[in-house]
């Protein structure tokens, strides 16, 4: 990957994209209030089956269409498109705040190398065990000095260099947040992204299988040397020592919070199903998400 050497400074924000068409365009006229007009917004279109590079095109964006779908395929081409920094590594379904791209740029401006949004879960609407699991998990102290979760990552140039590509597994935000150190990464206050929660039990269960199989694939390449990464420790107590104990009221939500998790810890040990290279959760790829700008 080619670092720029002098000339004009402008942040690139890429955008993986399969199937987007849906939240594409809201994602894009977000994006377009939070960035100055020569912002370099490139969507990495990969196995789309629909009207996602067209919407792109159609605002402005440029546009990478690969045939083979897959996520650390999609970001390492829009890496090989970009020329600016700082990098941002968004997801389709993530509106930025207005001020949500100056505020990280500010970030890494002041030294650290990653910066990301704060995030808040959007329940509302969901069944209650939905409702019970995020009440637990978005207290989790991993939230508060992880990257991943929040669907929006800045990197600046001199922490892009700690990689060359992402490697070829799905646990992107993982591998970027095992880049760098808990004092080298800042979370804006100011900057609160939506995401949106899976809309049923089921869902949420395929996400957290997903989620666990690409955290596991990339703790045992790391231990293996395959990739060049200091992943954190999974703690599994985290839930009953820094979130239970000290907030008793929500006791009771830990009992759908327990069945959630071990049913997820359970089904994602079995074998791998075929046509996996992109998953994600299409309960919340809907043409009118709850999103709302949110204020600190």
């Amino acid at each position: 990957m080619a670092l720029m050497q002098g000339g004009p400074r402008m942040v690139s924000i890429i955008i993986a994209a399969h199937n987007e068409e849906t939240v594409m365009g809201p994602c894009l006229d977000a994006l377009r209030h939070a960035t100055s007009s020569d912002a370099e917004i490139i969507v990495s279109a990969n196995g789309c089956t629909d009207r996602t590079a067209e919407i792109a095109r159609d605002r402005g964006a440029i546009v990478v269409e690969r045939a083979e779908p897959g996520k650390p395929g999609a970001l390492n081409a829009g890496d090989e498109q970009a020329t600016g920094f700082p990098r941002v590594y968004l997801d389709a379904d993530i509106r930025v705040p207005a001020h949500g791209i100056a505020a990280l740029e500010r970030l890494l401006e002041e030294g650290a190398l990653a910066a990301v949004p704060r995030r808040r879960m959007e329940t509302s609407g969901r069944p209650l065990p939905v409702r019970a699991y995020f009440a637990i998990n978005g207290r989790l102290p991993a939230f508060r000095d992880g990257l991943f979760g929040r669907g929006m990552i800045a990197i600046s140039e001199s922490g892009r260099v700690r990689f060359d590509r992402f490697p070829s597994l799905t646990a992107d935000d993982l591998f970027l947040d095992s880049q760098f150190s808990p004092a080298e990464k800042a979370e804006a206050d100011d900057v609160v992204v939506i995401v949106e929660a899976p809309r049923t039990t089921r869902a949420l269960v395929n996400r957290l299988v997903r989620v666990r199989r690409g955290n596991a694939e990339m703790r045992s390449a790391a231990a293996a040397g395959e990739v060049d990464a200091s992943v954190r420790e999974s703690d599994r107590w985290a839930w009953l020592r820094d979130v239970v104990v000290p907030h008793p009221h929500l006791a009771f939500a830990a009992v759908p919070y327990l069945l959630i998790t071990v049913t997820a810890a359970l089904r994602a040990r079995r074998t791998r199903p075929a046509g996996s290279a992109w998953g994600r959760d299409e309960t919340t790829r809907v043409a009118t998400p709850s999103w709302i700008e949110a204020q600190p």
